[in-house]
């Protein structure tokens, strides 16, 4: 069967489905799982006849939200909190992975572009980073501690100050996506370059490693967060600049709700890079190379798991 055959042939039962979804036709929960298994075996032969198809995009988008209408009024689900981490937000992050994938590749480049500045202007660090912590830095490593800034304030007063800071840079990224992604945009480039620039001017020292030892260790969590913030921000933006077949007031609803859910997500992460850098960090200078190189790689497993595995896992559960 054809695509455009396809769509004649559904179009309507596709229209009853969103009319469920969004509280304009009211359905039991009985009801609405009926509809869930219709949608999934549509979604099936989407996939398997037109997979690169924005018929399977938008059936995967229906096939979502029923799921988490079923889940939201089943009694059995005690426990929202859990629920919102353990399935809604996996859900939208498959949903949206693409957003995630523009995400990182920007990161990437522009922390890079932030290396490549500083190497080639021997005044880009000091124009980014500010000459009085390029000064500390640089007579913190000839005193023989490179990130001996972290040990300054106590640990309670630096946990706050660093978890109220980073979650408002979190609150930037995500927020300025109100305008069509630019300002998102504008957040999320500051930070990598100033990210690309600070790594090669410790490079730059001679003491790389020492600097990747300690900052990484609430680094892996927190950057990784601001990236998945970015990319919720580039969502809310999207949903303005490209609403598709809704409206673009309905379209800004839906982009609005699910990119809340998702950088509500990284509150936890942010929390905990917060927690690290205050209590942890300070103490890297004296740590075994085995004992920071495991909380880095534990603390980065730990979020990729969440936002880049799990979410391919519960997908593939609810489409069953």
């Amino acid at each position: 069967m054809r695509e455009v055959a396809f769509i004649k042939q559904n179009k309507e039962k596709w229209l009853a489905f969103e009319a469920a979804i969004f509280g304009k036709a009211k359905k039991n929960p009985d009801e609405m799982a009926d509809l869930y298994i219709h949608l999934v075996n549509d979604l099936a032969y989407a996939q398997s006849y037109y997979p690169k198809s924005k018929t399977v995009v938008y059936l995967n988008y229906l096939a979502s939200q029923i799921y988490q209408k079923i889940y939201k009024t089943k009694r059995a689900e005690t426990n929202r909190l859990s629920f919102f981490f353990k399935t809604e937000v996996p859900l939208i992050v498959y949903q949206y992975r693409r957003y995630l994938l523009y995400a990182f590749v920007l990161f990437f480049a522009t922390v890079a572009l932030g290396v490549i500045s500083a190497k080639y202007d021997n005044n880009f660090v000091r124009l980014i980073l500010g000459d009085n912590y390029v000064n500390q830095t640089l007579q913190n490593i000839k005193d023989g501690n490179p990130v001996a800034v972290y040990k300054s304030g106590s640990n309670w007063g630096s946990f706050i100050g660093i978890t109220t800071n980073n979650l408002y840079v979190g609150a930037r990224c995500y927020i300025y996506g109100i305008f069509g992604g630019v300002g998102t945009f504008y957040i999320f480039l500051q930070n990598s370059l100033m990210l690309g620039s600070f790594q090669y001017f410790f490079f730059e020292q001679g003491v790389f490693w020492q600097s990747v030892r300690g900052i990484w260790i609430h680094g892996s969590m927190e950057i990784f967060a601001i990236v998945i913030e970015s990319a919720a921000g580039f969502i809310l933006g999207a949903s303005i600049l490209f609403p598709k077949t809704y409206s673009r007031m309905n379209s800004f609803k839906i982009g609005f709700k699910n990119s809340l859910k998702i950088f509500l997500s990284t509150f936890p992460f942010t929390i905990a890079a917060g927690f690290l850098e205050g209590f942890i960090t300070r103490y890297s200078i004296d740590m075994p190379n085995w004992l920071s190189s495991l909380i880095i790689l534990s603390t980065l497993a730990a979020i990729s798991f969440y936002y880049l595995v799990y979410p391919f896992i519960v997908n593939k559960k609810q489409a069953r």
